[in-house]
């Protein structure tokens, strides 16, 4: 992986990180989520104009690739909705390396050396001990673990696909500019339908996040799309991972929520494990 690589997607990391700690901190996730989604679309439009046509072999991988989108971000919100920002966002984000190096292993008849499997390993455990964070009630938060680890398959999903069409389209910006319209307009229509009042809401309080958090999500995606035709899908997946660390410092010193040594220590043993498949891969 070259250093302009591997900066872009450190600053598509912190991009990432920046507008979920946008979402988590609004009163409603739903509303926070679809303005920061549709807030795609003027980008998608433009990035669409200047981009090279796109290969049609790629349309089946961006089909799936909107799919895996729409089920990330509905999963994302119900586990917003009952869990912390430094406990869903490790969970969801660190979980998706390990599972893409599981399909890789498994279904791709990939082989991974000793170095990569420890990698795996210590992911694996970080994500396990963000498990036991409690509420501040102390009560165990199972729930948010388990629709962020939801999250996490949606994550490794869409990375496997949209690395695949991005290269099959032979434009990556021309890629993510088609996927990021329809998802957007996809998920317009099923929040039209299931609560109409939330895009009446995104006119009247969500202006800031359609523009700001939408300008931050697609930039931070459309670099990763891009990455993902210069270097191995898994290791863009587990470098982007260190969004993870960036999650942590928002949700502490501006979210105000509390700091525990489990947290720490998960947050800390999943950036570890990111960075050295990161190292084992290059």
């Amino acid at each position: 992986m070259s250093s302009t690589v591997f900066i872009a997607v450190i600053l598509a990391a912190g991009l990432h990180a920046s507008w979920n700690a946008l979402v988590k901190g609004g009163d409603d996730k739903l509303m926070s989520l679809t303005a920061v989604i549709l807030g795609h679309v003027p980008f998608s439009i433009v990035a669409i104009a200047f981009a090279p046509p796109m290969d049609a072999a790629a349309w089946p991988y961006l089909a799936a690739g909107v799919g895996l989108h729409m089920g990330y971000q509905l999963f994302l919100i119900y586990a917003y909705r009952v869990g912390d920002l430094t406990q869903v966002y490790p969970i969801a984000r660190g979980s998706a390396p390990l599972i893409v190096a599981a399909i890789s292993v498994v279904f791709l008849g990939v082989t991974l050396a000793r170095a990569e499997l420890l990698a795996v390993l210590i992911i694996g455990v970080g994500i396990l001990s963000l498990a036991l964070t409690r509420h501040a009630d102390g009560q165990r938060n199972g729930k948010a673990a388990l629709f962020a680890l939801i999250t996490g398959c949606f994550i490794a999903g869409y990375s496997l696909v949209d690395g695949t069409g991005a290269r099959a389209a032979g434009t990556a910006l021309g890629y993510f500019g088609w996927l990021a319209l329809i998802n957007a307009l996809a998920l317009a229509l099923v929040v039209g339908w299931r609560a109409p009042q939330t895009l009446t809401k995104i006119r009247t309080e969500g202006c800031a996040l359609f523009w700001w958090g939408g300008g931050a999500s697609f930039l931070a995606y459309a670099i990763v799309t891009w990455a993902f035709t210069q270097a191995p899908i898994a290791l863009v997946t587990a470098l982007r991972e260190t969004s993870i660390i960036f999650a942590l410092l928002i949700g502490v010193v501006f979210l105000k929520e509390p700091l525990n040594l489990i947290k720490v220590f998960s947050t800390a043993t999943v950036v570890l494990g990111a960075a050295l498949l990161r190292l084992v891969r290059a």
